[in-house]
């Protein structure tokens, strides 16, 4: 498992990569957490939230769940890390970016979320 101090160092590497436009708007940054968070809809411990956008009164912000990550992959080193969040994060700034775009269509990340948590609950028996 790796330690907070290696989180935070593997996303600021890794927000070093995305170009300066991605961070337009995104006026509460990118923000880690400790917490493990679990989403309303789990039917148990076999899911987590690794990261989120998040838009409250106008500020957009990501954040990125430590505790999640250390529940989900909890042997990962920092090479494995390092590799599994740039596709989280990725996807959370893909959120931001369809979100200031104006993208809300079947094809947008919103979407292909939701259909995967419809998937989930139709496995789970919903």
């Amino acid at each position: 498992m790796i330690t907070i101090e290696e989180y935070k160092s593997i996303i600021a590497e890794l927000l070093d990569e995305l170009p300066e436009e991605f961070f337009r708007e995104l006026s509460g940054g990118v923000v880690v957490s400790e917490a493990p968070v679990v989403p309303d809809y789990a039917r148990g411990d076999d899911i987590y939230t690794m990261g989120q956008y998040q838009v409250s009164y106008g500020m957009r912000q990501i954040m990125m769940y430590k505790g999640s990550f250390d529940r989900a992959y909890p042997q990962a080193d920092a090479a494995e890390a390092r590799r599994l969040l740039r596709g989280i994060l990725r996807h959370e700034f893909r959120h931001h970016l369809e979100s200031i775009g104006g993208i809300r269509n079947s094809s947008s990340l919103e979407a292909e979320d939701e259909r995967e948590k419809q998937a989930y609950l139709a496995f789970h028996g919903e």
